[in-house]
């Protein structure tokens, strides 16, 4: 059998970014693993089912620990995805376990959830919903996360589906909620649907989903300048498109362009995709999960729009962003254009000069910059 500190040590990040404050396995992974040891090793083969595991270490932790097999894992985002398979790989346990959406056939019969908490409570509510739906009565729930993320809005949240919700004792700054018990539900609450009117525009988001169907103020902002992004643009993409507003906003305005929505949270992927039908522009929207357009051929749009994050996890971290400033200087044809929209002190315009070509301020309010970066062109050539 495998060893399981042997598996631990051998996690990487990769394909995400990777730097000397950022960690494929963390003390709360650790944590759960071992306060669910007696119940994963009770569950058996194809009844463990690992929820948001960032790089693999629950998955892989639990598999190696007690020689599980058929576990299934559902990750939000794709880079965790790819990490997983990436040191499955390496440690030899590929064929143990498999990806699943969220919904029946990642739950079913499932007697064991292991789950790194999310920080929006509205993706907390929508898969402690889907479990108690989903999995077996007898289902226990050990959803864990490190200390200064976790608030006590996270048991009332869980609460709701299920009898039974109390935390562990803390260990090293980190902690778990323990759900069992769960509770009848009704209707799915989720996707949530918003009209916005100043935008003739309807939304619809899944919990895990940035901003929820909300418009926040940076796409706003951003969606000041529609009119002046480059006007002949064939091919646009939305990069790190949410809900797909960008997206939509962009097509509805402009009939003849091509544009693709690509974000790699299976959340904002099937937010996008209810979006883009809810508003009719499913013949000129593409909708694809991918890490910041690695899959794009280069040389392949005019336009790219884009409001990065700062945020890696739960790390406030930029390297997300200038991986998406790279990704768009390959991807973009000589003379067209990145839009971005950006809070003020991260000061991305030098990035952008570097990666993309020129950038001009274009707005700026109290909170927000957009810029408009013109792939190719230097400044030594105006």
């Amino acid at each position: 059998m495998v060893e399981v500190e042997d598996v631990l040590r051998r996690l990487r990040r990769y394909p995400d970014v990777e730097a000397v404050n950022l960690y494929a396995v963390d003390a709360a992974d650790r944590l759960m693993l071992d306060v669910a040891a007696d119940s994963l090793a009770a569950a058996g083969d194809h009844r463990v089912a690992v929820i948001d595991d960032g790089y693999g270490a629950l998955t892989l932790g639990a598999i190696a620990a007690h020689d599980l097999r058929g576990v299934r894992v559902h990750q939000d985002l794709l880079t965790g995805e790819l990490a997983l398979a990436n040191n499955a790989r390496i440690v030899g346990l590929s064929d143990r376990y498999s990806t699943r959406e969220l919904g029946e056939a990642l739950l079913s019969d499932v007697r064991v959830v292991l789950w790194r908490l999310p920080r929006a409570l509205s993706g907390l509510a929508e898969t402690a919903e889907a479990i108690a739906r989903f999995a077996l009565p007898e289902v226990e729930v050990f959803a864990g996360g490190r200390d200064k993320y976790l608030t006590p809005a996270m048991n009332e949240v869980l609460a709701e589906s299920f009898g039974s919700v109390r935390a562990s004792r803390g260990r090293q700054k980190s902690r778990i909620l323990l759900a069992a018990e769960p509770k009848p539900v009704g209707e799915p609450r989720f996707p949530v649907r918003n009209r916005l009117d100043e935008q003739d525009l309807e939304v619809v988001a899944h919990g895990a989903a940035f901003s929820g169907p909300r418009l926040d103020i940076g796409t706003r902002f951003l969606l000041d300048h529609l009119r002046r992004m480059k006007p002949d643009a064939r091919d646009a993409i939305d990069l790190g498109c949410g809900t797909g507003i960008l997206a939509v906003a962009l097509a509805k305005a402009r009939p003849g362009i091509r544009v693709t929505a690509t974000d790699q949270s299976a959340a904002a992927i099937a937010s996008t995709r209810a979006t883009v039908a809810a508003n009719s522009v499913a013949d000129r929207v593409t909708v694809l999960r991918d890490d910041a357009m690695s899959s794009a051929p280069d040389n392949s749009a005019d336009l790219v729009l884009c409001n990065p994050p700062f945020h890696i996890g739960a790390a406030v971290h930029t390297g997300s962003a200038i991986k998406m400033f790279q990704q768009t200087g390959r991807v973009l044809r000589p003379g067209g254009e990145l839009w971005t929209v950006y809070n003020t002190h991260l000061n991305y315009r030098s990035v952008m000069e570097r990666m993309v070509g020129k950038t001009d301020v274009m707005g700026r309010n109290r909170k927000f910059t957009v810029t408009r970066s013109v792939c190719g062109l230097r400044e030594a050539e105006q």
